[in-house]
């Protein structure tokens, strides 16, 4: 079950009850999208800050896709998920829609703060914690204090224990910071399933920001809950809406319409 804990002290009881993790040798995990993957040196870093900002309208969408990313970044392990307590009172994990990203609500710890300055310090703790499989740290809004000295911080957090960092900007625009790579995620259509079932999760990302390598790239990635991983290079697109160039086959772009809930509001949540 999921499980919460509402302050620093809580969470540092929490995180040190639990077993400490065997580190794959793996420098990068990968997203399961070829062409993405390559683009990436083989995926995303581990041991680093990542930060995915939503769309306008597209908070479901960033959040499902940070919880599918931090299980691939700590697979079995704990993901910590650091919330604002003005978030967790709008909404809270919606056990469904968690089985459907195939996030194990067993491995998923909630740690709700109460200001963004005890959301950063409970990150860079979180960060050095080897118990975690990946943090998942939720940001609103402008954020002042998560300023470029904030992210070298969990940075060289990330980077002493090989915690993976990931970012989710809710109603923010992208500033200065260490992150290694910066996203923007959107809610992307998706194929109904025989008997007009509703498909894959999909989702439109686009690299903002890679250090090192190359950026400006748009994407569209199908998830694919029993394989594990994303589509391949078939469901490609890069940033100017072009259709085809690096896809196998030239298969369209789907155009059925999904939508797909990983949080659900507190006046709606199942009992």
């Amino acid at each position: 079950m999921i499980e919460s804990a509402r302050n620093l002290d809580a969470l540092k009881r929490r995180l040190a009850s639990l077993d400490r993790v065997v580190r794959t040798r793996h420098a990068h995990f990968p997203f399961g999208h070829a062409p993405l993957d390559r683009m990436l040196g083989g995926g995303l870093a581990r041991g680093r800050v990542h930060e995915f900002f939503a769309c306008e309208g597209g908070e479901a969408a960033a959040t499902g896709l940070s919880l599918i990313l931090a299980r691939l970044a700590g697979p079995q392990a704990t993901t910590l998920w650091l919330r604002p307590s003005a978030a967790a009172r709008q909404g809270v994990p919606y056990g469904p829609g968690l089985t459907a990203l195939g996030v194990d609500p067993a491995h998923l710890l909630i740690g709700v703060m109460q200001d963004e300055a005890m959301l950063l310090r409970a990150a860079v703790e979180a960060l050095r914690s080897p118990a975690l499989g990946a943090l998942l740290l939720e940001i609103r809004g402008r954020a002042p204090q998560l300023d470029l000295t904030a992210s070298r911080r969990l940075t060289l957090a990330a980077e002493q224990s090989g915690v993976t960092a990931l970012l989710l900007r809710l109603d923010a625009d992208p500033t200065a910071s260490a992150a290694d790579t910066r996203w923007r995620v959107g809610a992307a259509p998706s194929v109904p399933l025989p008997g007009n079932a509703p498909g894959m999760s999909a989702f439109d990302l686009t690299l903002l920001r890679h250090r090192g390598g190359r950026d400006g790239v748009a994407w569209r990635l199908i998830w694919d809950n029993e394989r594990g991983l994303f589509g391949d290079g078939r469901d490609e697109r890069d940033d100017h809406g072009r259709q085809g160039e690096g896809r196998e086959g030239g298969a369209p772009l789907s155009r059925a319409s999904l939508s797909f809930p990983a949080v659900r509001p507190a006046a709606d949540r199942a009992a």
